[in-house]
């Protein structure tokens, strides 16, 4: 525990980003426990009141708690960011095992793919993925993981050329041992470090993949409280009611940057040696 103290009294920023992701992880689990208020019940008469000690978001234009409706909305926009990251990691890091490890026309062919997509610009891949599917939160989340997809592979793909080329997987290639067992006991686990690690540097970003699109109109249709779709909602109110597009800005905005933060933080002590 003393170690631990003094690590985080020595990185203020990392015990920081922890505790806001731990908030914002309690929201997305429990958040009841967080607010009392309804996220889609408003009270008429309490109409854009300013933040307050009873309103710590302020109120919108039909008398809905703000703050209650960011807790709330952390359970949707959260998740569409983890299953993101989930379709990102499976998809791109199995593309990049098979195209590493066989090679030949094998990877050929899937690398070409890689790069084809890696040449579409992200958000209008984003936006063909999401016309296809069509709206809401879960084809948010394969959208953004689909995009991300390339850059897995990638890594992946890498890491397997270096891998395979080790010592003890030449051995286990000597002594016949079956090509799936070789690829899921010797290669695979080595490889797959740096690949969980993208997957930590890019949550942040996918967070706000996921409220941009959501602002865009592409998610849930209203009153879900989706982070993205609050930030919209309140740009006709901008002269009059600040507190309902720049609170729900700072807040995807906090929980970006402490994401970035403790994953570089992590990316820093994992290549220390």
């Amino acid at each position: 525990m003393t170690r631990v103290a003094r690590y985080f009294a020595a990185h203020p920023g990392a015990a920081l980003s922890i505790l806001v992701l731990l908030v914002v992880l309690g929201w997305t689990l429990v958040p009841g426990l967080f607010t009392g208020r309804s996220p889609i019940e408003g009270i008429t008469t309490q109409r854009l009141l300013p933040p307050s000690a009873d309103h710590l978001f302020g109120t919108d234009q039909l008398g809905r708690d703000v703050y209650a409706r960011v807790v709330h909305g952390a359970s949707a926009s959260l998740r569409a960011a983890v299953a993101a990251i989930g379709v990102a990691l499976l998809a791109g890091g199995a593309l990049g095992l098979l195209a590493g490890f066989f090679g030949g026309w094998a990877e050929t062919a899937i690398m070409r793919v890689v790069e084809v997509a890696l040449s579409i610009p992200p958000v209008l891949l984003s936006l063909l993925i999401i016309s296809a599917l069509g709206f809401g939160t879960l084809n948010i989340a394969i959208a953004v993981g689909a995009v991300s997809v390339a850059g897995f592979a990638r890594v992946m793909r890498a890491e397997v050329l270096r891998v395979r080329t080790a010592a003890y997987v030449e051995a286990a290639v000597l002594c016949g041992a079956r090509w799936w067992r070789i690829l899921l006991r010797y290669v695979l686990p080595p490889a797959a470090g740096p690949v969980l690690a993208l997957a930590a540097l890019d949550f942040g970003l996918v967070v706000l993949a996921v409220s941009s699109l959501s602002f865009l109109g592409y998610g849930q249709p209203p009153p879900a409280p989706e982070w993205g779709a609050l930030i919209a909602a309140g740009r006709d109110y901008l002269a009059s009611a600040w507190w309902l597009t720049m609170l729900p800005g700072l807040t995807v905005a906090v929980v970006v940057l402490a994401a970035n933060r403790l994953s570089r933080l992590l990316e820093t002590d994992r290549s220390t040696p």
